[in-house]
């Protein structure tokens, strides 16, 4: 996957409809992910786990939906 050096994150490019890139730190466990649509979230206290499922998941969008958004604190940036 290609990288994209914007915003505070290093972000990788996904192949989804909704999510244009997924980027995870580690220090801060935090998950940024940018949308199609130019919009960024910032999901706190992520599991690495978590952001390895989401980018090895057939659908992130629905990994997102699914479980990311009822389990993890989140804003829009």
């Amino acid at each position: 996957a290609s990288t994209c050096e914007a915003d505070a994150v290093k972000r990788h490019h996904v192949s989804s409809s909704a999510i244009a890139s997924i980027g995870y730190d580690a220090p801060t466990a935090t998950l940024e992910i940018k949308f199609r649509s130019g919009e960024l979230y910032r999901y706190s206290e992520v599991d690495r786990s978590d952001e390895d499922d989401l980018l090895d998941a057939q659908s992130p969008g629905t990994y997102l939906n699914e479980w990311m958004k009822p389990r993890y604190r989140y804003e829009h940036v």
